[in-house]
C-alpha cells in the first residue's frame, strides 16, 4: 500500500493533479489497470490516501509543550503546514477539502488545548487555526498555480508583484497580530 501511494505522489509531481489517474498509476507500477482498485475502490479514496501521506512531514512535527511560547509555536506550525503543502505539485489542491482522521484529530485537539492553556480563548483559538489553515492553503494554491503557468500579475496592471514567501509571512503576521490584539483586549 505504501508503495502504491508513494508512486501515486511521484505521478502527481510529474503530471499534476488533473492528470493523475488509476490507469497512469497502474502503468507506473507495471500492473494491469484494475490492480489499483484492490487498494482503492475509487479515485477519491486514492486521492484521500495521497493527501494523508503528503501531509506526513507536518503530521509528525513535534507537538507543542507547556514551555513553548504560543506565538512562536503558532508561527512555526503554520510555516510547517505551508512547507509541507509546497513539497508536492498541486499539494494545496490535493489537500483542500480533505478531512483529518485519527491520529490527526488527536494532534489537532492537543494543539487547541495548548493554545487555550496559553491564554487564548477557545473560540479564538479555533477561528485562528481555521483561518491560518485556509490562508495557507489559499496562498500555496495561488503560488503553485502561478508557478505552473509561469506568470504572475502583469507589471503594468498596477497590482503589486509580491514574493510569495514574504507575502505569506506578512499575512501570517497580520493574523497573529490580530489574534494577539484580541486577546489583550479581552483580558483588560
Amino acid at each position: 500500500m505504501k508503495l502504491v501511494i508513494a508512486e501515486a505522489l511521484d505521478l502527481l509531481d510529474e503530471v499534476g493533479l488533473d492528470a493523475v489517474s488509476t490507469r497512469g498509476l497502474a502503468k507506473r507500477l507495471g500492473v494491469e489497470q484494475p490492480s489499483p482498485y484492490w487498494h482503492f475502490r475509487k479515485k477519491e479514496e486514492l486521492l484521500g490516501a495521497m493527501a494523508h501521506a503528503a501531509m506526513a512531514p507536518h503530521a509528525t512535527a513535534p507537538l507543542p509543550t507547556a514551555s513553548d511560547d504560543w506565538r512562536e509555536w503558532f508561527l512555526e506550525n503554520t510555516r510547517s503546514f505551508r512547507r509541507t503543502l509546497l513539497m508536492h505539485r498541486d499539494g494545496a489542491r490535493l489537500h483542500a477539502g480533505s478531512f483529518p482522521g485519527e491520529p490527526d484529530l488527536s494532534r489537532i485537539h492537543h494543539k487547541m488545548a495548548f493554545l487555550v492553556a496559553s491564554g487564548v480563548p477557545e473560540r479564538d483559538a479555533q477561528v485562528a487555526m481555521m483561518s491560518c489553515n485556509h490562508f495557507t492553503i489559499g496562498s500555496v494554491l495561488e503560488q503553485q498555480a502561478e508557478s505552473h503557468r509561469g506568470d504572475g500579475p502583469d507589471p503594468g496592471s498596477g497590482l503589486p508583484v509580491l514574493d510569495p514567501d514574504s507575502a505569506f509571512e506578512d499575512g501570517l503576521a497580520l493574523i497573529l497580530d490580530g489574534l494577539t490584539h484580541r486577546i489583550l483586549r479581552t483580558h483588560r
